[in-house]
């Protein structure tokens, strides 16, 4: 007998002014479920969330949580006053019972030491610290909205590992695809205000809403025949008996209603770009370029090309300096050593993440039009701003809108508006996917795809730059950047590893040690001379000294197989690609076993110090 739910929203209905935005929504969460809650921007996901987190009452409708449960929300704009430091604050989401050293292990795996002022966070390091709260009292029920958002490369793909660890059931709000695919078992789909579930994971919810809006487009117009065959008996039928006419014409007058009542889906975004005449073959170039600011090398002997054409992919853990580069490569910053220089009829249009561009006081129309007139130039074509404006989902109530009460998707779609009208032949997009919806996310790629400029796309999202760019320039640490074809996924494939957290920004309670030194003798000397208080393993060091033999024994097996593929003597010859790929992965496995057998050397003295 299966278990009953721990949590069930029933026949929720909430209303924002006129037009309700939830009408007859609910879900339940059962023990262990993994679920993920999908929807349009604006269709209220945040807020049905936050009503199953018993932060918002509705209207109408049932929320049962069963006796004992515990229930943790990651909402997208944590409340931080109060405290004093970051350890404060998730300790504060323990109860009694819970671990406290949950809270520090999370946190030092999220790159924090739990001392740092919650006021001066970054967007980032306040998103890690509200993960911490939540995760740190293992609950029964995880509420995560947005959790990967301001999330790096690396925090995304440890938090997956986390969360795919747990014993807890979850609500997954996301607009990266990989990240649901991998956790979700289930999905629901809030659409025009009710909520519908299917038994699959993510990976096949496009499948069935695409199914089920062609079976609506066809069941609307079989009423829209029954209405016409009904109004053309009303004009030109014979007449019958009274009580069947108007029986039959209340039958119209409902049919009619029901028409009128229909809620349709959401338009579609149009996004189409702003397109300048060709630049030259050659748009940028970099020979044996270097940028430093005081001590930290942010590029070192970069030498790198991009033609007319390119999609080029920039990836990189936090702080890695993924806008410094782009500064460089545009020539907003000149290298220290080396060249950098920029093709000929560049035309660049740059898209910020930071939204500096956007002044909360502006309205919408402004935004677009430089505050002059109610007109947008979009390849060469007048528009008025209206019009264009409904290619990006918004009303024409919106146009005199201030920026100040978009949300963050709402931002986003602006941004991109602006941003697509202006000609240009080499786009420059510094995470553009950030707060967007899945269908948008899905116009963008398209659009993407037909652009004849260059592409310079910067993204923590993994199924985005598999399906836009042709390679990839990964930071490998130190200031080094190496380009790899193909997407994510391929460079992934060619290193043997995704990307890893920038040294320095990982671990900060380990202390000043050089976590590039890994020769043993330094190893058993810091081991050897290493205080009392450093002697003991926490909760991280012993997970990590557990599983670390089964890496080892991977990466050995790895290595064995790739000794032998290089063994033919006759794989150059027969295909050289094949033969450079597997000893790229041979040096990369190799470097990687080396470094795991010192971390398991320095974990086994420590532990036995």
């Amino acid at each position: 007998m299966a278990a009953p739910p721990l949590l069930t929203l029933q026949d929720i209905a909430l209303t924002f002014g006129g037009t309700p935005l939830i009408e007859g929504a609910g879900f339940s969460v059962s023990p262990g479920e993994r679920t993920c809650l999908v929807g349009r921007n604006g269709s209220g996901k945040s807020t049905l969330m936050k009503i199953a987190a018993g932060h918002v009452e509705p209207d109408r409708g049932v929320r049962f949580v069963q006796p004992g449960t515990t229930i943790r929300y990651l909402a997208q704009e944590p409340d931080f006053s109060g405290f004093a430091t970051t350890l404060d604050f998730v300790e504060a989401g323990l109860g009694d019972g819970d671990a406290h050293h949950r809270a520090r292990y999370l946190l030092e795996s999220l790159g924090l030491d739990g001392s740092e002022d919650p006021t001066r966070l970054s967007g980032g390091e306040g998103r890690r610290v509200a993960l911490a709260q939540a995760l740190a009292p293992e609950p029964d029920v995880l509420l995560l909205d947005e959790p990967t958002n301001h999330l790096d490369l690396p925090a995304i793909e440890w938090l997956e590992a986390e969360l795919k660890g747990t014993r807890a059931a979850m609500v997954l709000i996301s607009h990266d695809r990989r990240f649901l695919s991998a956790l979700s078992r289930a999905t629901i789909w809030l659409d025009r205000g009710v909520t519908r579930r299917i038994e699959q994971g993510f990976s096949g919810f496009e499948a069935w809403r695409d199914a089920f809006f062609e079976e609506e487009e066809r069941d609307r117009h079989k009423l829209e025949r029954k209405i016409n065959d009904e109004e053309h008996w009303l004009r030109y039928g014979v007449t019958a008996r009274r009580k069947r006419n108007v029986r039959r014409l209340g039958n119209l007058h409902a049919l009619r209603k029901e028409r009128r009542d229909d809620r349709r889906p959401v338009g579609t975004v149009t996004m189409q770009a702003g397109e300048a005449e060709a630049s030259g073959t050659l748009v940028m170039e970099a020979k044996n370029a270097s940028k430093s600011f005081g001590e930290r090398r942010i590029v070192a002997d970069l030498s790198l090309r991009v033609m007319r054409g390119d999609r080029l992919g920039i990836v990189g853990a936090n702080g890695a300096g993924k806008t410094t580069l782009i500064n460089l490569l545009t020539g907003k910053l000149q290298p220290d050593d080396g060249s950098v220089r920029q093709g000929t009829n560049l035309k660049m249009m740059l898209l910020d993440q930071a939204r500096a561009v956007l002044e909360p006081s502006m309205t919408v129309t402004e935004v677009l039009t430089g505050g002059s007139g109610d007109s947008v130039v979009v390849n060469g074509v007048s528009r008025h701003v209206v019009g264009y404006l409904k290619d990006f989902l918004f009303t024409p109530e919106q146009a005199r809108t201030p920026v100040s009460v978009l949300s963050g998707g709402e931002r986003n779609r602006l941004l991109i508006a602006r941003a697509l009208a202006q000609p240009a032949n080499l786009l420059v997009l510094d995470e553009p996917t950030n707060d967007l919806d899945l269908e948008t996310l899905d116009l963008l790629q398209e659009m993407l795809g037909d652009y004849s400029g260059t592409l310079i796309l910067v993204s923590h999202d993994r199924d985005f730059l598999d399906r836009v760019v042709g390679s990839v320039l990964v930071s490998e640490g130190e200031g080094r950047w190496v380009e790899y074809a193909g997407g994510y996924s391929d460079m992934v494939n060619q290193r043997g590893i995704g990307v890893q957290a920038r040294a320095g920004a990982k671990g900060k309670a380990e202390g000043k040690a050089d976590a590039k030194s890994g020769a043993k003798a330094d190893l058993r000397e810091r081991a050897d001379t290493a205080p009392a208080s450093k002697a003991k393993l926490n909760f991280k060091d012993q997970h990590e000294l557990k599983t670390l033999p089964a890496r080892m024994e991977k990466l050995q097996g790895a290595i064995a197989q790739l000794r032998t593929v290089l063994a033919d003597p006759g794989l150059y010859a027969r295909d050289a690609a094949r033969f450079d790929k597997a000893s790229a992965m041979l040096a990369q496995a190799e470097v990687e076993l080396s470094g795991a057998e010192e971390r398991w050397l320095e974990l086994e003295m420590l532990r036995e110090g």
